[in-house]
């Protein structure tokens, strides 16, 4: 038996005003599961800079969120344009975002590097062309 909750959420693309309900969704789940405070912080800090970045650069995406006895496994994936460098873009501070989006305080290029400081595993698989999936993972 699996003793493990799947939750699944639609990130929309380009919509700045709908950016974050899957995070916030999953912050008031894990609350209502009795987690950790500072696992719950974590979470929804990633959480919401991989739905921020799929809004920004992907035009939406999937984001699936499995908490298990042992983690909280983040899957982000979209079907946008792929990461030419992900070294650049681990880098605090570079950015792709239009100017748009940095206009409406977005795009800062903290985005892949809060990730990767909050969660305990991060991968990234992308391709140019086919889009990007980010992988977090943080241990209970």
């Amino acid at each position: 038996m699996d003793d493990s909750l799947v939750l699944e959420y639609d990130v929309p693309g380009d919509d700045f005003t709908r950016a974050g309900e899957a995070s916030s969704a999953t912050k008031a789940t894990l609350k209502r599961l009795g987690l950790p405070a500072d696992i719950i912080r974590r979470v929804s800090i990633v959480m919401y800079e991989g739905e921020i970045n799929m809004v920004i650069h992907a035009d939406g995406g999937k984001a699936t969120v499995t908490v298990s006895p042992d983690a909280v496994t983040m899957v982000l994936k979209d079907t946008g344009p792929g990461i030419p460098d992900v070294d650049k873009a681990m880098q605090a501070g570079w950015s792709t975002a239009s100017g748009a989006a940095r206009d409406l305080g977005f795009g800062a290029g903290m985005g892949l590097p809060n990730m990767k400081k909050w969660s305990d595993r991060m991968t990234i698989d992308t391709a140019v062309g086919v889009g990007t999936t980010v992988t977090a993972v943080i241990d209970l």
